[in-house]
């Protein structure tokens, strides 16, 4: 994706006029019109047909032009995060699983009820789209456990009027609601943390039971794992938020230990916001030396 294209400025109507086009062709120019980048995937399926992917999306309606003429049958895709201006929550209804009673309860939690629109996908699923906070990125991530990704910056969704085949039917990406209420930015990181609460560590990894000071919780951090990082870093902080240590001693303490264990910065400081946001200090603490939390830590409860 060319870094010098400015970040899309939504109309309202934008997405309501390219679900209503005619093809996925004319959707295409519509949205590129309107300033939205837009690239070509394979028809009837999600696979990019130029080099670069989502990373080739373009809103120059010369280029999109180009493209159509070469592929007319191509669906549309759309990438997510800052240079589209949206972010996507995918809502998935497969015989694996479903996401809705998951997307239920962040609705009921009011962490997902600012959308713009919705999309019904091919498969029964749902594409619940929200502004982009400006200035700040939200990368995409997958909870496979609750069935619901999140689509912000580096990923894309295929787009109305697209269609795919399902079980070798061909079934159409159709808009389903637009929002009566000025819509809102999704929080990805709340969302994410409610759906999935930090897990104990396993027994092979489980921190020292007893008094421990801070500086055990980043030595026990730094060894963590890929795949637990990012939770273990969480509930480390949460920890420390009970325990009445400042955001700027909790990231200084935390933050390198994240660093060593292979997290980016950004997702540190992210993770490190959310447990701040999401915990209280405790009120009352039990005396002595064995009065601190034990491992291994109980489900956080958002």
């Amino acid at each position: 994706m060319d870094s010098q294209i400015a970040p899309a400025h939504w109309a309202p109507e934008a997405m309501v006029v390219a679900a209503r086009a005619p093809s996925p062709a004319s959707a295409a120019l519509d949205l590129a019109r309107a300033g939205v980048p837009v690239f070509p995937c394979v028809s009837g399926a999600k696979q990019p047909l130029t080099r670069r992917g989502f990373l080739d999306a373009s809103p120059d309606a010369g280029q999109v032009a180009v493209w159509w003429r070469r592929w007319p049958d191509a669906n549309l895709g759309l990438p997510t995060g800052t240079v589209s201006g949206v972010d996507v929550v995918d809502v998935d209804a497969k015989a694996s699983g479903s996401g809705f009673r998951a997307f239920r309860r962040a609705l009921s939690a009011q962490l997902a009820t600012g959308w713009a629109w919705m999309v019904r996908t091919p498969s029964g699923g749902l594409h619940a789209y929200y502004p982009h906070p400006g200035g700040t990125e939200q990368r995409s991530w997958a909870s496979p456990g609750t069935h619901v990704d999140f689509r912000g910056d580096g990923g894309y969704v295929i787009a109305p009027p697209s269609r795919v085949f399902v079980d070798g039917t061909a079934r159409l990406y159709v808009l389903a609601a637009v929002a009566q209420q000025a819509p809102r930015p999704v929080d990805a990181g709340a969302l994410r943390s409610f759906l999935e609460p930090p897990r104990p560590p396993s027994p092979a990894r489980s921190a020292p039971v007893g008094t421990r000071p801070p500086e055990r919780l980043a030595s026990w951090l730094a060894a963590q794992p890929e795949g637990g990082r990012n939770d273990a870093l969480f509930w480390a902080a949460c920890r420390m938020v009970e325990e009445g240590h400042d955001h700027a001693s909790t990231s200084g303490l935390l933050g390198p230990a994240a660093l060593q264990a292979g997290l980016g910065e950004r997702e540190i400081a992210a993770t490190i916001k959310s447990a701040f946001k999401h915990t209280s200090p405790l009120i009352t603490q039990p005396t002595g030396g064995e009065g601190r939390r034990p491992f291994p830590p109980e489900t956080v409860t958002l």
